[in-house]
């Protein structure tokens, strides 16, 4: 089976359903507000006059607020309907991002120049089969001394059960990578209720130890890893939110990574 043209199918559908929820807040998007969360602003510094790819952009929120920080963006997706709203979304709001349609591993062909940051974000890596050739990707889109950046969920909250009417941690799926991915079946996703259609998609398993070895396998050198005791959405129903708008587990309880962030240089 192509697991990954069936994933592009179920995110060609999935753009429609996001573009209008309110997770996304287009509208706000629109009047002024920036769909980046603090790690990443604090972390990333200033952008401004940068050339910056943006992979898995989706439909380009994050990339056009890059945008407006002065970057020079490129943002990329395996979506087509999500490139092509991003697109629509850029130019109704007068910014000069580009988007462009294509697999992370065929990227470097498709590209005419290198970058001084390559960024990605939130959800992206469980929808890689291949890390390794994900980190040959991204060193070769780099320009020497350039800097790649990732903030995500962390590996380890991935292991447990997040649907249904749990109280608790439970584990049920394996933390260490495996070659077959992990099916999924829903009708939501995690903004929006959805279309009343079943969707199927699959998605992998990667520790950290896997994303680090992708990368200085691929001659970057990791400048830190960092990790936060919280997320930016209700991934598990009994998380809290903080006064941050943050989600995380009450103070009474022991804390565990949910996000983790990542800088790395090409050498």
């Amino acid at each position: 089976m192509n697991y990954t043209q069936v994933n592009k199918e179920v995110w060609d559908a999935w753009t429609a359903l996001h573009v209008d929820s309110d997770y996304y807040d287009v509208a706000g998007f629109k009047n002024g507000k920036s769909t980046l969360n603090l790690i990443e602003l604090e972390e990333l510094g200033d952008v401004a006059g940068k050339a910056l790819l943006h992979l898995q952009c989706h439909f380009g929120l994050d990339s056009l607020s890059l945008a407006r920080m002065g970057a020079d963006v490129t943002g990329v997706d395996f979506s087509g309907e999500a490139i092509s709203n991003a697109q629509r979304i850029n130019d109704e709001v007068g910014l000069n991002a580009r988007f462009i349609q294509s697999d992370i591993y065929d990227l470097p062909d498709s590209l005419e120049s290198a970058f001084d940051i390559v960024f990605t974000s939130y959800g992206v890596l469980c929808w890689l089969s291949d890390l390794a050739r994900w980190g040959e990707s991204i060193a070769r889109c780099l320009k020497p001394g350039g800097v790649f950046y990732v903030a995500d969920y962390h590996p380890f909250v991935s292991v447990f059960e997040a649907d249904g009417p749990i109280t608790e941690f439970m584990v049920a799926r394996s933390y260490f990578h495996v070659p077959e991915p992990f099916e999924y079946q829903s009708k939501a996703t995690y903004a929006s209720e959805g279309d009343g259609t079943t969707y199927t998609s699959y998605e992998w398993a990667h520790g950290i130890g896997d994303i680090v070895n992708a990368l200085t396998t691929a001659n970057l050198q990791i400048q830190f890893i960092h990790e936060f005791p919280f997320m930016d959405w209700k991934g598990f129903p009994f998380l809290e939110q903080d006064i941050d708008g943050m989600w995380k587990l009450p103070e009474d309880r022991p804390q565990m990574p949910m996000i983790f962030s990542l800088k790395a240089a090409r050498r």
